[in-house]
């Protein structure tokens, strides 16, 4: 990250650049400075920096990729494992390309995942091959049934109110703000040729101009503005951060796995999802029907979190899990690219062996 140390917390005008990203990934820099207090100038160098260093990306969020055949759900995935295992199972998921998040916890020996699946079907991975593990002492899988809040959603709170709504209104240039659409599931949207060409070339990089797609996709520029705005309107053109939320100031990620009585499991998910600290909120299959994930800055305000914030929810049990280290992201922040072929043979002879 140029010659920044990759812990350092950024200054507040860049994590409130960032935060109006998180509002609008295509926000032009004129629209940003205007809302923010800032000179034009001033916010292209900072977002130039932040970009070229390695700190900031924008991409299209994977729940909004283009479906083409693949998974339409998830399963939260609780694996243990034995002690000096771990970095062998953790390598070996990371090369599937059906895991899209990984997390390690500070117990040493526990690993949180996400795979993508088909809702209902049998998971090879979950039926056969972590179980014919040796490495793998325990395996717990849940499905997930709803989603209160995504990880594309999250916005920083470091924005008054009046500035989000600013940066999330409609733009003469880009279109409407960024927003969910209804999907059958989880992960993927439907595309046709057009669309699915625009958001592959948008993937890596979101704020691509729309004469740069043009040239990525070979359809005019006229036809790149119009269907742009076609999927920011219908709420298609899901945009994501991604940053270290270390340089956020927020160096604690926790797991949450709450018990809640049915009659308060939409509020209780609800009240979560609102919660500027909770990134991710779903409804999930299995005794744990509330998983969540959220950033802190610090220990005390976990336990703030715990002690008054879930109180009233109706929650009767709660297990926390401190992530160590966020072994895989999809997309990552660097960037990297997808694993071979033959690597995800050998990544797969491992998860065999343990």
């Amino acid at each position: 990250m140029g010659n920044v140390s990759a812990d350092s917390v950024l200054s507040l005008t860049d994590q409130r650049l960032v935060a109006a990203l998180q509002c609008d990934g295509r926000l032009s820099a004129e629209r940003a400075a205007q809302v923010l207090g800032l000179g034009p100038a001033t916010v292209r160098r900072r977002l130039h920096a932040l970009v070229a260093s390695g700190t900031v990306r924008v991409v299209i969020s994977p729940v909004a990729r283009p479906r083409n055949g693949g998974s339409a759900g998830a399963l939260f995935l609780r694996i243990r494992v034995l002690r000096g295992k771990l970095d062998t199972i953790v390598a070996a998921l990371a090369a599937r390309e059906d895991i899209p998040f990984i997390d390690v916890t500070t117990s040493g020996d526990e690993i949180f995942a996400v795979a993508r699946t088909e809702p209902g079907s049998p998971n090879p991975l979950v039926f056969r091959q972590l179980p014919s593990t040796q490495a793998v002492t325990s395996l717990e899988s849940a499905t997930i049934l709803h989603v209160f809040r995504l990880t594309s959603e999250w916005r920083h709170a470091v924005l008054s109110p009046d500035e989000r709504t600013a940066l999330t209104r409609e733009d003469p240039e880009t279109g409407p703000g960024p927003g969910i659409a209804g999907s059958p599931g989880l992960y993927g949207v439907d595309t046709d040729p057009v669309e699915q060409s625009l958001l592959d070339a948008l993937t890596p990089d979101a704020r691509l101009s729309a004469a740069a797609l043009a040239a990525h996709t070979g359809h005019p520029e006229t036809t790149v503005r119009r269907r742009v705005a076609q999927l920011a309107a219908q709420g298609r053109l899901v945009t994501q951060v991604l940053v270290d939320p270390h340089r956020l100031g927020l160096p604690i990620e926790a797991k949450l796995l709450l018990h809640v009585a049915p009659d308060h499991l939409a509020a209780a998910g609800q009240a979560l999802a609102d919660h500027p600290s909770v990134h991710g909120a779903f409804a999930t299959s299995g005794p744990s029907n509330l998983h969540a994930a959220a950033y802190f800055p610090d220990l005390p305000a976990l336990y703030s979190f715990l002690s008054q914030d879930l109180t009233g929810l109706g929650i009767a049990q709660v297990e926390t899990a401190i992530v160590s280290r966020a072994a895989k992201r999809t997309p990552s922040l660097g960037g990297h690219p997808a694993p071979t072929p033959l690597a995800r043979r050998r990544r797969s002879a491992d998860l065999r062996k343990g």
